[in-house]
């Protein structure tokens, strides 16, 4: 029987699962980004054809909701192709994707949310948990970079 089952052939046949599925998805990503785009271009053209038509009002919160989806879903292209390219999933990226997308979601509130205190209570524990765990994984990341380049000893120094 083809050792088929031994750890490291089972690893292989997952991982070159894994990475053709994250293509395929990162491919799916960019037709639905492509989409988007081109059917918000064409909102906005024909709004902008449209006499005496308001953007200061849902139009204009409507499309900056519409800029940030796309925005967001480019974002997660970036975190599909970091993880073909490392095999790594990188934690920055993930943590400016939700807090991307709950700053969205917080520019588009629909009108009367404000009289739902639970709803915005949520909303800004979400934004504090994500600036928290970004600005954690940030410093973490910046503090490994300078130990890894600390200043350059010279020749003197290093034989007193």
């Amino acid at each position: 029987m083809i050792r088929l089952f031994d750890d490291a052939s089972y690893l292989r046949l997952i991982d070159g699962l894994e990475r053709q599925l994250a293509k395929l998805l990162g491919l799916v990503l960019v037709v639905v980004m492509l989409m988007a785009t081109v059917q918000l271009l064409g909102h906005l053209a024909w709004a902008l054809t449209v006499p005496g038509n308001s953007w200061m009002g849902d139009q204009l919160i409507k499309v900056l909701g519409d800029v940030l989806n796309i925005l967001i879903a480019l974002e997660v292209l970036q975190n599909i192709t970091s993880y073909l390219r490392r095999h790594v999933v990188q934690i920055e990226l993930v943590l400016v994707t939700a807090m991307t997308a709950v700053a969205r979601k917080v520019i588009v509130l629909p009108p009367g949310a404000e009289s739902k205190p639970q709803l915005l209570a949520g909303l800004g524990i979400a934004v504090l948990s994500l600036a928290a765990a970004y600005w954690l994984v940030r410093s973490i990341n910046l503090r490994r970079i300078q130990t890894k380049t600390g200043p350059a000893i010279g020749f003197r120094e290093r034989h007193r």
